[in-house]
């Protein structure tokens, strides 16, 4: 009796979600542009991110000229980001948001870069929506690239 009822159940719902399948709708894909961009178009938001992507190496790396150019200060101890991270996908982008243990609180990259400005390097915090900040999570991104995100992982 309890195995003719199981068999009912299942056929039921094998019934169901089989009903559920046909009359599914299945939007076509998402895109942000109705129409796709021209290959001129593509290179000239390529080559806006790689002079972004550019200025934040300067910047990581510590060029004085860099720093003046955005108006940061990012050190006064003479050391610069890469100093503690030589290849900056060690920094890990693709982790962030993330629990912070260095500052005992959920931050993002932003706050991650700003701290290791204020903190070790003794600089001053920069602008979390300004170019200096906007180029140095360019570069470290890009060397990321191909990196899975991976939110919350230590």
């Amino acid at each position: 009796m309890k195995k003719t009822k199981l068999l009912c159940v299942l056929g039921a719902v094998a019934v169901t979600s089989s009903l559920a399948l046909t009359f599914a709708v299945i939007p076509e894909k998402a895109n942000a542009h109705k129409e796709p961009h021209d290959a001129e178009t593509l290179k000239a938001f390529e080559d806006a991110f790689m002079e972004q992507v550019v200025l934040g190496d300067n910047l990581f790396h510590g060029d004085p000229a860099a720093q003046k150019q955005t108006g940061v200060n990012l050190s006064n101890t003479g050391m610069a980001c890469a100093m503690c991270h030589p290849i900056s996908s060690d920094i890990h982008p693709h982790e962030f948001p993330k629990f912070q243990e260095q500052m005992s609180e959920f931050a993002t990259l932003r706050d991650m870069i700003n701290w290791c400005i204020e903190k070790p390097n003794e600089g001053e915090k920069i602008d979390p929506d300004g170019d200096a900040m906007k180029a140095l999570e360019a570069y470290m991104y890009w060397s990321a690239r191909g990196s899975v995100l991976d939110p919350g992982r230590h």
